[in-house]
């Protein structure tokens, strides 16, 4: 009887998970073997090295000892980390080794190959490859287009084939569940499985199914900037941390995981990610939002949080100041501020030293500017320092003659002779020397607190810097052209300063300040870092964005985002690709759109994007769910009971679930009744909070790139969401919901949701 193709597929794939036991058995030894050697050289390393300080020549054999036990210890270190991480990749392997198969006849070639795609390359003997690398330029073929001719990359060139098969497998713990043959990328059917798992607490890697949108984003290589406009659930997260896997395979030993950096919207997010280039056999890159970045480099001061940032509630002037001040135009003033100061303007502090000023402000101003015109900030500063450290120098030859230190020296215990003599052999030629040495050394020491201020530039009065350029913008640009007079603009700028004496700033405006100082002392920006991610583009000013180009200048850009969830910068969003051509080569940028959204069922797709007007498109995928629902209840006593409801069917139906309020007092509130109900909830209060299972209770400025089966959206009446610049913010809570949306309002429903035709919910009024 002849066998099925299931058949035959599973023969083959029962031949590779042996294959990969019997590596997997070799890779433990490996490891075992490793774990011994450092041991033995752990254990032998006393009986090895023989301390020996007497002399020089026996403090160098001591130091070679050393370093040589050292390199052995390295080398067995590295040995058990090779074999470490090429056995969790063989265990992943063994589950699932490939997802799968293309059969093709390259140019010239007289008999056809076939090519099984999986997570990782795995071999069986040298150049014997049973699965191919999914970022393997080969495995390009299977995501790009249907049978026929077809062209791929190779170091050699592009190369061109007869693509005969392309077939897909579903796999579960080394068995074939299905198996199907397609002409197409992947097939909807795969996908459509795939999708209707579950979700938990972790994003899923995904690359059997990267569609040929993504496929464009994954392997671009030769764009500076790669902007990625993605509708909710389109998998734009998801291609991105794929590019990263595929960057770092694709550059092997010219690129770590240490030189990309992803910007997220939150910590919350960098939790809900942290497995997927794991379970893609990578390290993860460096990961941080930008209020991250900008605390850590102002830690004096207060920087305004996520939270503070969403519930601030501005006028309209503070509302058009805060557009000008994330404009390029504000990027271009500091600018042209900057150039200005080379000639004048620079303030600075007093160098203090036991309650009074060493060197004055003014002194060090005179200094500054003394130097000739053609002095950048950069050499002009640098000069600074160094006029200072030697007037400091001179000052410590004077201080060290005076009777006061000569008394302070000779009354010194023995114990603190020893320690100001330190290294210094004390073979002087006579008493006087020894003295003055001495005398030098206490001086020095004394005066070490002025060396660092002057090394460490605390001269400069940024924090007056920054309040002298916001008080002469207008003499920068014409602040008329944001909706501002000159005395609203200043009555803005007063509300800045005194902030910042209170030690808080903006996010808006630490961007600047950062910026501001890295002009005065010369910041040459980040060299290292080859690749920089952005996600949640929409919610970056483009002052920001001009910041990070500067501050990584030999990086390129991936930025990626949604411009109908832009939360914090509203309709500014949508100018940013405008404002981006300007900052990057035309030629060098690329712009990928996805419209289909794959996250959600069409029910809840087509209804989320009925709040927006006038939105970016969106196309839902062809997965059928239930209607979306809408309770209106006449209290919110009511509306807690019937969540709490709704919760429990969640519960039975076997549903992660996720209800979004509006702010952080929502979530406290409505996770104190839920549980006088009796239900298990949890509230994340801060972003940085792990995700847990269970349902939890989530303010709507940390739901951001986050997914659930259900959501549950509270309160969403004309109290909580009436203005017109709410609508995103709707949305974007609506769609994080893969198979299940509730809506609660209590009173009468927000009128954000009153153009909905009727026949995309279910209503449920109990008013």
């Amino acid at each position: 009887m002849s066998l099925t193709i299931k058949q035959k597929e599973q023969q083959r794939m029962d031949y590779v998970v042996d294959k990969i036991k019997q590596a997997k058995t070799k890779s433990q030894a490996n490891i075992d073997s490793a774990g011994k050697d450092q041991r033995a050289i752990m254990n032998d390393f006393k009986n090895n090295v023989r301390i020996k300080t007497g002399t020089y020549s026996g403090l160098m054999e001591t130091a070679l000892t050393v370093r040589q036990q050292q390199t052995m210890l390295q080398e067995r270190e590295n040995n058990w980390r090779q074999a470490t991480l090429q056995l969790d990749v063989l265990q992943r392997l063994e589950k699932t080794p490939y997802f799968a198969r293309i059969d093709f006849q390259e140019s010239g070639e007289k008999k056809p190959e076939s090519v099984y795609i999986g997570l990782s390359s795995f071999t069986d003997s040298p150049d014997h490859f049973l699965i191919y690398d999914w970022r393997a330029p080969i495995s390009s073929i299977y995501y790009e287009g249907g049978l026929g001719e077809v062209s791929y990359d190779t170091p050699d060139g592009k190369q061109s084939a007869n693509l005969t098969l392309k077939r897909q497998f579903m796999v579960e713990n080394g068995k074939i569940m299905t198996v199907f043959d397609t002409d197409q990328t992947v097939g909807d059917q795969m996908l459509l499985e795939v999708l209707d798992e579950s979700s938990d607490t972790k994003m899923k890697s995904i690359v059997s199914t990267i569609q040929k949108e993504q496929n464009k984003i994954i392997r671009d290589t030769k764009s500076d900037l790669l902007f990625v406009q993605g509708a909710a659930g389109s998998g734009k997260t998801s291609a991105v941390l794929q590019r990263v896997a595929f960057l770092l395979y694709r550059y092997r030993g010219n690129l770590s995981s240490s030189q990309v950096i992803l910007f997220s919207p939150n910590q919350l997010f960098n939790d809900y990610i942290n497995e997927v280039l794991p379970e893609l056999g990578e390290q993860n890159m460096v990961q941080m939002t930008f209020y991250q970045y900008a605390k850590r480099r102002v830690p004096k001061l207060h920087v305004e949080t996520l939270q503070e940032r969403f519930e601030e509630d501005n006028n309209d002037q503070e509302r058009a100041a805060k557009n000008l001040k994330d404009s390029l135009s504000f990027f271009k003033a500091t600018n042209a501020y900057a150039d200005f100061l080379n000639s004048q303007g620079m303030r600075f502090k007093n160098i203090m030293f036991r309650g009074k000023p060493f060197f004055t402000k003014e002194q060090i101003k005179d200094i500054y500017y003394g130097f000739n015109s053609n002095y950048n900030l950069r050499n002009r500063l640098s000069a600074t320092r160094e006029s200072l450290l030697k007037k400091l120098s001179g000052k410590v030859n004077r201080e060290a003659r005076t009777e006061r230190v000569q008394k302070a020296v000779q009354g010194l215990s023995q114990e603190e002779l020893t320690d100001l003599y330190g290294d210094h052999p004390r073979n002087f030629a006579d008493g006087d020397k020894e003295l003055r040495f001495l005398t030098r050394e206490y001086v020095t020491r004394e005066f070490q607190v002025i060396k660092k201020a002057i090394v460490r530039n605390r001269f400069i009065n940024i924090n007056g810097q920054y309040a002298h350029f916001l008080r002469h913008l207008p003499d920068l640009l014409d602040v008329s052209e944001f909706g501002l007079s000159r005395t609203d603009w200043l009555s803005t700028v007063d509300k800045t300063i005194v902030a910042m004496k209170h030690g808080r700033i903006s996010l808006t405006d630490v961007t600047a300040y950062l910026y501001l100082f890295d002009q005065i002392i010369g910041k040459r920006g980040d060299l290292e870092m080859r690749q920089v991610f952005i996600d949640e583009i929409q919610d970056y000013s483009a002052y920001q964005l001009a910041l990070l180009k500067e501050e990584f200048p030999r990086a390129k850009f991936t930025m990626l985002g949604d411009l109908n969830q832009s939360i914090f910068t509203q309709e500014s969003s949508h100018s940013l690709l405008s404002e981006l051509s300007t900052m990057f080569e035309p030629e060098k940028t690329q712009v990928v759109q996805l419209t289909k959204s794959y996250r959600s069922t069409q029910q809840i797709t087509d209804f989320s994007k009925d709040i927006l007007e006038n939105g970016e498109e969106v196309e839902a995928f062809n997965r059928e769910g239930d209607l979306p629902t809408i309770t209106v209840d006449i209290d919110e006593t009511r509306m807690v009971q019937d969540v709490a409801d709704q919760l429990e069917q969640n519960q039975q139906d076997k549903m992660t679930t996720a209800i979004v309020t509006k702010s952080l007092q929502e979530t406290e509130d409505l996770t104190e009744r839920l549980k006088a109900l009796g239900q298990k909830v949890t509230a994340i209060k801060t972003e940085n909070q792990r995700l847990v299972s269970g349902t939890i209770i989530v303010p709507s400025y940390l739901a951001k790139g986050l997914e659930f089966d259900a959501i549950i959206v509270w309160n969403a009446n004309e109290t909580n969401y009436h203005r017109e610049d709410e609508r995103q913010l709707v949305y974007t809570i609506c769609s994080r919901a893969m198979h299940r949306l509730n809506i609660f309002a209590s009173g009468k429903l927000t009128p954000l949701m009153s153009d909905i035709p009727a026949d995309r919910y279910k209503l449920l009024d109990r008013v």
